[in-house]
């Protein structure tokens, strides 16, 4: 038995956004047997542009039962039977949230019409329900109303399962029709373009994974300490937006580049979205670090810190001791220093003034811009902080794991700058820092991967450091 199933809510995030209007049509494999739908009242207003949308507004929801009045019966109208809907995850996602709100646990094998629709009905140019619809010649009446799509939807599924079935003049072969839709159960979570088969080729290793869209442009890249687990979790985690479901139905391809340890696949993985800048990496996607933070020490005795453009800076070290994106990242980085470190704002030139300092006038500043504090106490401060966001050591390498037994990663740091990774032999020797140098695909250094690294040396990591100070 299934139980095809449309909703309509206030917006299309499940987190936040509330059903409006649900329907459920139960078909027993051979013919729709019943159905059940009610607007539901969401107890919010709905936006203006979900009203036009769906012509439901809140006058019509107004005497709507709430969603716990009719909770019990959606329960027992899917209660043993497949859900299915047109791109499931939307419509399943919002009913386990308003379930879950409830204090219960919603859960039902689920199966896609989009999946089974490619699947028996390939080349077909677009599998929106609307374009679907009119391809093969189904009347969808209500648009955007769940009665109407669901209506819809399961004489889409009714039309899917007599594809499926073995046709009887001989002219159409294909699976069983338990053994078709058993495998699209299992899969159904899958984007609608990945077969079950790419993901079981995955490796259960560490690396750098790609989804392309199906223009073959990268839309995201990720990293695992085990590609097919990581990715699995992709397609399986519930949706919370629009945008996390467009993601999801866009992913028409993967591949990976092995890595051997997390380290490297995080510092490959940094470097990569740099580069390609895919549209659904939000973070690490800026590439330019125009901006440092310097440090120097004045005439008198006080180490000071400092920001600027690292191709313009003027009486202070050429080398910053970390870059940032622009000088607004910069400043808001030397003000958090300021404040955990105790440090002084004139003498992070982030209060300009020929007397005390702002913190000083509000007791936060022990005096360094007037001399009150000596110059020995306050540049300890300042030493931890620097060390704060610098390595411990000028220069080292960092020995890890290859992509197979009979080979190591090294990571190389020369002078506080980091140069690169690369692969070597087990079997390789190297007497200075210069050969490990020589082995490395140099890659560039910024804020991203110096917090890469630093983590990773403060962590319990089992890599060989060896350094050269």
């Amino acid at each position: 038995m299934y139980a095809i199933v449309d909703i309509e809510a206030t917006g299309g995030q499940p987190f936040q956004d509330k059903i409006t209007e649900i329907a459920i049509f139960i078909h027993d494999g051979q013919q729709i047997v019943d159905k059940y739908t009610t607007l539901i009242n969401p107890q919010r207003p709905i936006p203006y542009f979900i009203s036009n949308l769906t012509g439901i507004t809140d006058e019509m929801v107004q005497e709507a039962p709430k969603f716990y009045e009719v909770a019990k019966e959606i329960v027992q109208f899917t209660e043993g039977k497949i859900f299915v809907a047109h791109n499931v995850r939307f419509d399943y996602s919002f009913l386990k949230k308003e379930f879950a709100d409830l204090g219960y646990t919603f859960q039902r094998k689920t199966l896609c019409t989009v999946r089974l629709s490619r699947s028996l009905i390939p080349g077909l140019p677009s599998y929106s329900l609307g374009k679907l619809c009119k391809s093969i010649d189904i009347e969808l009446q209500q648009r955007h109303r769940a009665i109407g799509d669901a209506e819809a939807t399961a004489e889409l599924f009714d039309k899917l399962l007599k594809i499926n079935r073995t046709a009887v003049d001989g002219a159409l072969h294909t699976a069983e029709p338990a053994k078709e839709l058993a495998k699209e159960i299992k899969t159904s979570l899958l984007p609608p373009h990945i077969k079950k088969e790419q993901v079981d080729a995955l490796p259960l290793a560490p690396g750098v994974y790609y989804f392309y869209n199906e223009q073959g442009e990268v839309i995201y890249v990720g990293k695992s300490i085990n590609i097919r687990k990581r990715i699995i979790q992709h397609f399986n985690i519930d949706y919370k937006s629009r945008k996390s479901l467009d993601f999801k139905n866009s992913i028409a391809d993967i591949s990976f580049e092995l890595m051997g340890n997390e380290l490297v696949a995080l510092l490959f993985e940094s470097a990569e979205i740099k580069r390609m800048k895919p549209f659904y990496n939000r973070q690490q996607r800026r590439s330019v670090f125009n901006t440092g933070i310097f440090m120097y020490e004045d005439s008198n005795g006080y180490k000071r810190l400092t920001f600027g453009s690292v191709n313009k800076a003027e009486n202070v070290s050429l080398t910053p001791i970390i870059a940032l994106s622009n000088p607004f990242k910069a400043k808001g980085f030397l003000f958090h220093k300021v404040s955990k470190y105790n440090l002084c704002q004139k003498l992070c030139d982030l209060y300009k003034t020929n007397g005390a300092c702002f913190d000083y006038q509000v007791h936060q500043c022990q005096g360094a811009c007037i001399g009150q504090e000596s110059p020995e106490s306050y540049n300890a401060r300042v030493d931890e902080a620097i060390e704060s966001f610098t390595y411990e050591h000028n220069s080292f390498v960092i020995i890890g794991r290859g992509r197979h037994e009979n080979e190591k990663s090294v990571v190389v740091v020369d002078n506080g700058i980091y140069l690169g990774f690369g692969f070597v032999d087990e079997t390789f020797s190297a007497q200075s820092l210069e050969d490990f140098k020589g082995a490395v695909t140099r890659y560039k250094d910024n804020k991203d991967i110096q917090q890469i690294i630093r983590g990773h040396i403060r962590s319990k990591h089992k890599d060989k450091v060896i350094v050269f100070d």
